[in-house]
């Protein structure tokens, strides 16, 4: 039980609710409460973009929570075109439940079902987009329900990788249960990833990234390498205007195929 206890604390570290900025007036977010598989009440962001062209769910890093990622939905609302949602994790910000890999990959799947039904398209028309654990959360829900595009930041190839770089002295491999296996779930998905990593990121080295990156059997991917950025910092504009660029022709190639497999989304070379 005391190893279980230390484990959630260094895997879920979560923030103080009184935190950040619940009542952003310039961004006017619409609070959501949805519930998630196994009923667990979730709390939300809803952003429309009167001028959106693309849809996303983002799944955020496991010291932060939605009062936190004002600007970062600014950024993809203005650079991408983009509808946002982005949620809390049970056991996070205002969301019910305690945090564990199970729970929290069927909240990020149960994210996506929301904004899915809320804006009456399918959920492979949803972009998928985690930074760090969101990585992990992102990657289990594109297995399972698909995605339009996968778009990860700062994340790992397993947790476990990640916890063993950083306490080599203890037996993390074996005695885990938060383990957000992306190397093994990534290969049940064959849509596009767009995947950044920091070259200094002292969390998750950008070896990890990489060996994540090498298992998709995307045949659209892009890997996309930020100079000097350590694990918290924040991308740059250009990383921006390049995933602007992929996206872009991921909505090109999407418009070329023939209609009897537009809702499978499995492109091809």
């Amino acid at each position: 039980m005391l190893i279980k206890l230390i484990e959630r604390s260094l895997v879920y570290p979560r923030p103080s609710r009184e935190r950040g900025d619940w009542r952003p007036r310039w961004l006017r977010p619409q609070n959501v409460w949805f519930r998630s598989a196994d009923n667990t009440k979730l709390h939300g962001w809803y952003i429309p973009n009167p001028d959106a062209r693309r849809l996303i769910v983002y799944s955020h890093g496991n010291g932060e929570h939605v009062a936190d990622q004002a600007s970062l939905v600014s950024r993809l609302q203005s650079h991408l075109a983009a509808t946002v949602f982005v949620y809390d994790y049970r056991g996070y910000g205002r969301s019910r439940g305690k945090p564990a890999e199970r729970g929290c990959v069927a909240d990020g799947m149960a994210a996506q079902r929301w904004l899915a039904d809320r804006e009456g398209v399918d959920l492979e028309d949803i972009i998928l987009m985690g930074r760090s654990i969101g990585g992990g959360v992102s990657v289990a829900a594109a297995a399972e329900q698909g995605a339009r595009a996968l778009v990860l930041e700062a994340t790992f190839s397993r947790m476990t990788d990640a916890a063993a770089n950083l306490y080599p002295w203890l037996p993390v491999r074996l005695v885990m249960s938060n383990r957000y296996n992306s190397v093994k779930r990534i290969q049940k998905y064959s849509g596009p990833v767009f995947q950044s990593h920091g070259a200094n990121d002292e969390v998750v080295p950008i070896h990890l990234a990489r060996k994540l990156f090498d298992s998709s059997p995307a045949h659209m991917k892009q890997f996309y390498e930020i100079a000097y950025a350590r694990h918290n910092d924040s991308p740059p504009p250009a990383y921006y205007a390049a995933l602007a660029a992929f996206l872009d022709c991921v909505d090109e190639q999407v418009k070329t195929m023939p209609a009897r497999f537009r809702r499978q989304r499995q492109l091809v070379s």
